[in-house]
């Protein structure tokens, strides 16, 4: 098993390697963001995505051509007769509304989960050239050296990281008094826009922990893997089995885990009405 986890975890890197380079080539090039095309309000799609999850997906069939796929903008994909044991999780562009606004951070995101579990995860940042990459028992590495989550014990002492839905603005069940409550108790909470390398990042230690709701299987699948394999925890909110499907995430490192889940159960939502999201 190890063997084959290794090998899919260098498919994963050629694929996720090859989307950003597509990425690369688009930077700076796309139209004004008031033209670009929106898959549900506030939800940009662009060029490069699409390319990026072409080149992505053009990997994938070489290498492993029996294997189903999930892809974000193309949708899911399975080949009759094939091996369904294992799915590929692809999001081409973590990030697409930084992209769009030539902000620096986006990642191309590529997990392979067997059984529905996260076992082999890549994600490629080509803005800052990091290479993320993990699998089930081979532990994680940036850049091809091992990264470990941080030692923080206190929440007080903390970062955390956390981002808000497309639906933010339709919905009660938002994240706003979650990211208000968190910011009065940490040393701060970041929204960077891409849950990709919101999960890099704890893997890595930069921040300490991670929690969003909202969220597909492609948005996970593969920082999942990175922050177990960096010696973090991962789990739904309180603190049951993580469910890859469920949109739903905590991760931690494993220090914080505890009190984060106890914080995240003592808030209600904000309760209030948004009138341009009516």
């Amino acid at each position: 098993m190890e063997a084959e986890l290794q090998k899919l975890l260098e498919i994963a890197t050629e694929a996720a390697c090859a989307g950003g380079a597509v990425l690369q080539s688009y930077w700076g090039t796309l139209q004004s963001v008031d033209q670009l095309q929106e898959k549900q309000p506030g939800d940009l799609v662009t060029i490069a995505d699409r390319e990026a999850e072409k080149e992505v997906i053009g990997v994938l069939r070489r290498h492993v051509p029996s294997h189903s796929i999930l892809a974000e903008e193309s949708g899911a994909s399975q080949i009759a007769g094939g091996d369904h044991l294992y799915l590929w999780a692809i999001d081409p562009l973590d990030g697409t509304t930084n992209f769009a606004h030539q902000y620096p951070f986006s990642a191309v995101s590529v997990g392979l989960l067997r059984e529905g579990i996260p076992v082999v995860g890549a994600i490629y940042d080509p803005f800052h050239k990091e290479l993320f990459r993990a699998a089930q028992g081979l532990g994680a590495t940036c850049n091809r050296r091992p990264i470990y989550v941080s030692a923080t014990q206190n929440l007080s002492r903390s970062l955390l990281v956390t981002g808000f839905a497309y639906d933010r603005t339709r919905v009660e069940d938002n994240n706003y008094a979650e990211f208000c409550h968190f910011t009065h108790i940490t040393q701060g909470v970041r929204r960077a826009g891409a849950a990709s390398l919101d999960l890099a990042y704890v893997a890595c230690g930069r921040v300490d922990g991670y929690w969003e709701r909202g969220l597909s299987v492609w948005d996970m699948a593969a920082g999942a893997v990175l922050v177990q394999e960096a010696g973090g925890l991962v789990t739904a909110y309180d603190g049951s089995p993580f469910v890859v499907r469920s949109g739903r995430i905590l991760a931690t490192n494993g220090h914080l885990h505890s009190a984060i889940s106890a914080e995240l159960a003592k808030v209600k939502p904000l309760g209030i009405t948004l009138p341009f999201g009516a």
